[in-house]
């Protein structure tokens, strides 16, 4: 089974209504009157895009995502200066 991830964007219009599209696949968008309905939505409206791709033969596109990385700050070694004589 291949995993699928991708990014949305959700917006909240002046009437309080939820939008969400998905910008890697054209045409894939939904709406809802929550944010979880709208997640919800999201993630149906996708599954039927990449269905319907694959039903008519098309290429499903596959996003590409950049990796956050976390570091700790690195510690920091003092150097104590020693006396020349």
């Amino acid at each position: 089974m291949v995993k699928y991830k991708y990014t949305v964007v959700i917006e909240k219009d002046e009437r309080g209504m939820y939008m969400a599209y998905c910008p890697a696949l054209q045409g894939c968008y939904t709406q809802g009157e929550t944010y979880e309905e709208v997640m919800e939505n999201i993630k149906e409206a996708i599954e039927l895009n990449i269905e319907a791709r694959k039903e008519m033969g098309e290429e499903v596109p596959i996003e590409m995502a950049i990796e956050e990385v976390e570091i700790n700050e690195p510690e920091t070694k003092t150097h104590k200066a020693r006396a020349v004589s």
